[in-house]
């Protein structure tokens, strides 16, 4: 549905913005790759189609690009049409150019970077195009050698594989990061920030509200936020002090510190501390921490082909014996046995 004319809209925009917009829109490459989300594909594109609409501007233009001519298929089983190719697009062939590539990944990810991939993405990047990497794509542009020392993101599922594998980026657990030339999200509904981000940052303030508004969302999250409230906690009220808490344990996984620690780096005294987690979590704070660091084992297992050793390390266990028995305590089954159902597309040497 297209939104009425928003007088104040276009008062928001300053003459050379508005002078910009007009003269030619800001044209938008989806790289879009087999297994995708059509959730963060279209919480990616819908926004800017708002924009146009409450602004009444052909602020942006968008296409769907593919490695090839061939239609798309989505994680859901739909496919998409293609606009144009990578060799298309590199080759600025008819209408394809780009001011800004955004590439969207699947699940198979690891197995994704094709030569053909890999030397589109490295020459985008040498022509100064700006990248945004959406769901598991940046794991795309660190193989590529593109996030060394930048500072990134990517979809929670894969941030402890990613934080083992490749040691040169600097992850965050964020729904979007800008760095440079480079944007990485989370996905899914978090490319709808990442979209209003850079709507904001072409049109105005003001258009990119009336965006939220026309969506009906309240408005715009911020990129720092993180993807997911500390583990175990799906409330809301909560003391600000076991949060930070629970923040705490979660970002000191391979050397776990003494509760007492804990405790006095969130200003509280342990038997507050015990306290609190009794009442909002029903666990002490002793076995929800071994929960935290055994649940970054599970993604490790799941995510990467590191040696079973080498994971027990990270996450704090001086031994193997040890972190069997509470691997098991915690899932039912053994990291051997939940190595074993590791889907075949998490190939060897990943790590």
């Amino acid at each position: 549905m297209n939104a009425p004319t928003n007088i104040s809209a276009m008062k928001a925009l300053t003459a050379s913005e508005t002078a910009a917009a007009v003269a030619r829109p800001f044209e938008v490459a989806v790289l879009a790759l087999p297994g995708f989300s059509h959730l963060a594909l279209h919480a990616y594109i819908e926004p800017l189609r708002i924009a146009n609409a409450v602004s009444r501007l052909p602020l942006f233009r968008w296409q769907i690009v593919g490695t090839s001519r061939q239609p798309i298929e989505g994680a859901n089983g739909l496919s998409v049409a293609v606009d144009a190719s990578t060799d298309e697009l590199s080759a600025g062939i008819g209408d394809c150019r780009a001011d800004q590539l955004a590439v969207i990944a699947g699940e198979a990810v690891e197995k994704q970077l094709t030569p053909q991939l890999n030397a589109f993405l490295r020459a985008t990047a040498r022509r100064g195009v700006p990248i945004s990497a959406l769901g598991t794509a940046p794991w795309l542009l660190a193989q590529a050698g593109l996030l060394a020392n930048i500072r990134c993101t990517i979809h929670w599922s894969r941030l402890a594989a990613f934080s083992e594998v490749f040691h040169k980026p600097r992850i965050r657990d964020s729904l979007f990061v800008k760095d440079g030339q480079y944007s990485t999200c989370a996905g899914e509904l978090a490319a709808f920030d990442l979209a209003v981000d850079l709507i904001g940052g072409h049109a105005g303030g003001f258009i990119a509200q009336e965006v939220c508004r026309h969506a009906t969302v309240e408005g715009q999250r911020s990129g720092s936020n993180r993807q997911t409230g500390p583990s175990g906690l799906a409330f809301a009220g909560v003391s600000d002090k076991l949060v930070l808490a629970m923040r705490i344990m979660e970002e000191n996984v391979e050397r776990p510190l003494p509760v007492d620690e804990v405790a006095q780096r969130a200003g509280i005294s342990r038997r507050q501390l015990e306290r609190l987690f009794g009442t909002y979590i029903g666990l002490p704070p002793v076995r929800h921490y071994l929960r935290i660091r055994v649940d970054h084992a599970k993604r490790l297992i799941e995510g990467t082909r590191l040696p079973i050793i080498d994971i027990a390390v990270a996450c704090g266990f001086m031994s193997t014996s040890h972190f069997a028995k509470c691997f098991r305590a915690f899932n039912g089954t053994s990291p051997q046995q939940c190595r074993a159902m590791v889907p075949a597309w998490v190939g060897p040497g990943l790590g």
